[in-house]
């Protein structure tokens, strides 16, 4: 069931229903601003006198015009659960709510006598519709409530900045021999997931350390079947080789459930099957074998000792903990699974500086797990106001009993302490950095002569090796340092280009990026309505010299482009940091002392613009030489390709072996191992 007080059935079918908490008014946040950038809502307090003078005396103004939507919203709304979303009179979600009782909960906004906080104040200000949805349970209004939100990213909510998926670890379960992986995204492949863990590299080390103690396979099906003999990881005891049957099916196949177990939370038990073997080894004189179950141990031992705190009686518990300084709020997540702790990670949630710590945490945890499994335990700093339904909802998502709650004792205790000790380190640091940051900005807006402190700067670089594979990059910094969310990658795909030519690459990223800026596409320019961050740059950095810089003039001049400032940085002699030389439309060159801050600040910038290009480079050659293969090397035929990788096993190994030790490989020369290497490590243009 629908109900909509908009009298226009064209605004209802441009966004989907949103939703909200069931808090009262005064909790609502405040509009999406950093307080630490723009001073919280000051400005926008100061304006309220004049919206209370035009509104209030008259009956007529935003103020009075927001009322009498949400009350035409009143009359319509159902005393059933449901969902809400205010919305202006460009159709964008100003708000989006939940309520046990739609109709009462609105009507608290609509009573105009009642004082209200200046931020509610504004919203209702700015609100010309409210569209209702009805749901069948409070408990299902809650999970549509977080879903809705982080989809529409509403002005006046609390907001979860989160654009990554948690990595988990993958044993398979479609082959005879099963395979370790990481793995992101949808699990749909047949096998057992254990995680999340809280970044890539928590992931890669574990899986590093459980093929030394279960040598299990990590390559592909694919690599796998072509095997006639044992990879370089078997010879170094990090794999098994059963693709060569070095071992058989029923040995491989306690490997698998020995690293299952591990992961399942029967770590001790695991321990002592392989302690009980190294000992009855050790006493039938087999020393060798007993090596082998010995370094098996020390490969586990070392997965426990990386994973820092370890909860003796919690099996399996999300710890959140929220600390709350200068306008900014930080929550610490801490992941336990199977008794292990499997990392931790920081989020900066987006929301007005005042709200209670309590009122952050509860928003943030329905949005948390709005695509994440919840574990059996959320064990949180602080008491929220709707644990008990925030339970509920989170149990029937999961299919098992969930509990929330805030311990104020034992070992559950402990281990909140310590997430809330790092979740004060974490928002001291992003303070300090915030604070760096912007002092770095001001200071090159006075070095340059800027018009203004820039909130978007643009560095642009690009890479190819004798004009293959050509990329070009873009890196984004703001007040709050590198937005890596911005950041874009361009495949040049002029075919007229000469090889080489850095002038004409640059022209086609510019042109494709600032194209893209002039006529956005319908999707685009709405994603940047709901983005606060400006999608125009204040500051466009590139690498090179005076011509570079006067090839990017004509360039924005054809574009038409007046308003962005445009700066080149030249190397120094022999490539020296610190001789770096600026240059900037009718201008002087610039030089600046070595220790010059804002000199150190913009050679940060250009440094990770090649590292961005550097990375994207190189994909593009590694998925060339997938398809392609060794071949593709002056000099490498299908006889050295068969050695390479009878000797290293994989092209990875290949990639990283040294130019003495692709020269051990038979039949691979002096010269020839050093255009291999070079293939691999080559200086890009």
């Amino acid at each position: 069931m629908v109900h909509d007080s908009s009298d226009n059935p064209d605004d209802r079918a441009r966004k989907s229903p949103a939703a909200a908490s069931d808090a009262p008014p005064e909790r609502l946040a405040a509009p999406d601003v950093d307080p630490a950038a723009a001073g919280g809502d000051d400005e926008d307090d100061a304006l309220l006198p004049d919206i209370l003078e035009e509104s209030g005396a008259v009956g007529e103004g935003p103020l009075a015009t927001g009322h009498e939507a949400i009350e035409r919203a009143v009359r319509l709304a159902p005393t059933s659960p449901g969902v809400y979303r205010m919305l202006n009179a460009n159709a964008d979600v100003l708000y989006v709510g939940k309520a046990k009782n739609v109709k009462k909960r609105l009507s608290s906004y609509a009573r105009q006598s009642a004082p209200l906080p200046a931020r509610i104040l504004r919203m209702i200000a700015a609100t010309v519709t409210v569209e209702i949805v009805s749901t069948a349970t409070e408990t299902e209004a809650l999970l549509l409530e977080a879903n809705l939100i982080k989809q529409l990213r509403p002005r006046f909510n609390v907001q979860l900045r989160d654009d990554k998926s948690f990595p988990y670890i993958l044993i398979t379960g479609d082959h005879w021999a099963p395979q370790i992986l990481k793995h992101r995204g949808a699990q749909t492949r047949p096998g057992r997931y254990f995680g999340p863990f809280a970044s890539a590299g928590a992931v890669n080390r574990t899986i590093t350390a459980l093929q030394r103690a279960f040598l299990i396979r990590s390559c592909t099906d694919s690599f796998f079947e072509s095997r006639t003999r044992p990879c370089l990881l078997h010879q170094i005891r990090r794999c098994a080789g059963p693709c060569t049957r070095e071992i058989d099916f029923g040995g491989y196949s306690t490997l698998v459930r020995e690293a299952s177990d591990f992961l399942s939370g029967k770590s001790h038990a695991v321990k002592q099957e392989l302690a009980g073997e190294m000992e009855k080894a050790s006493s039938e004189l087999e020393f060798e074998r007993a090596a082998l179950y010995r370094d098996r141990l020390a490969a586990l031992s070392a997965i426990q000792s990386q994973q820092g705190i370890n909860p003796r009686t919690v099996e399996e518990a999300d710890v959140f903990a929220i600390h709350q300084e200068g306008g900014f709020s930080c929550v610490e997540v801490f992941f336990f699974r199977t008794g292990q702790n499997w990392g931790n990670r920081a989020y900066f949630p987006r929301a007005e500086k005042s709200f209670t710590p309590e009122e952050v945490l509860g928003s943030f945890l329905a949005q948390f797990y709005d695509d994440k499994p919840p574990p059996k335990n959320i064990l949180l700093s602080h008491e929220i106001e709707e644990s008990e339904l925030l339970a509920n909802a989170l149990s029937i998502k999961a299919g098992h009993k969930v509990e929330v709650t805030a311990p104020k004792r034992g070992e559950k205790k402990e281990l909140v302490t310590h997430a809330l000790t790092n979740a004060r380190e974490a928002l001291g640091r992003k303070l300090a950095d915030t604070a760096t940051q912007s002092r770095l900005l001001e200071a090159m807006a006075a070095t340059l002569s800027l018009p203004h402190v820039p909130k978007r700067i643009e560095v642009y670089d690009n890479s190819h090796i004798q004009g293959t594979n050509a990329v070009g990059a873009m890196i984004v910094a703001g007040p709050d340092g590198f937005v890596k969310n911005q950041y874009r990658k361009f495949n040049i795909k002029s075919e007229g280009i000469t090889p080489g030519d850095d002038f004409a690459m640059m022209r086609e990223v510019l042109e494709r990026r600032f194209k893209r800026l002039i006529n956005p596409p319908e999707d685009a320019a709405s994603k940047a309505k709901d983005d606060d961050f400006p999608q125009w740059p204040d500051l466009v950095i590139i690498d090179g010299g005076r011509g570079q810089l006067n090839a990017v003039r004509e360039i924005f001049a054809n574009l038409g482009l007046t308003q962005v400032s445009l700066m080149s940085v030249a190397k120094g002699p022999d490539r020296d940091a610190g001789r770096e030389t600026l240059f900037m439309p009718e201008r002087e060159a610039i030089k600046l002392e070595p220790r010059d801050p804002v000199l150190y600040f913009i050679q940060r910038l250009r440094d990770e613009a090649h590292r961005f290009v550097i990375g994207s480079h190189r994909k593009l050659r590694k998925k060339d030489i997938r398809e392609a293969g060794l071949q593709e090397i002056p000099g490498i035929g299908p006889s050295r390709k068969r050695a390479l990788l009878h000797h290293f096993g994989t092209l990875k190994e290949i990639e990283r072996a040294s130019i003495a030790d692709l020269g051990k490989v038979p039949g691979v020369s002096a010269e020839s191992a050093r255009r291999i290497f070079e293939y691999f490590h080559p200086q890009p243009g």
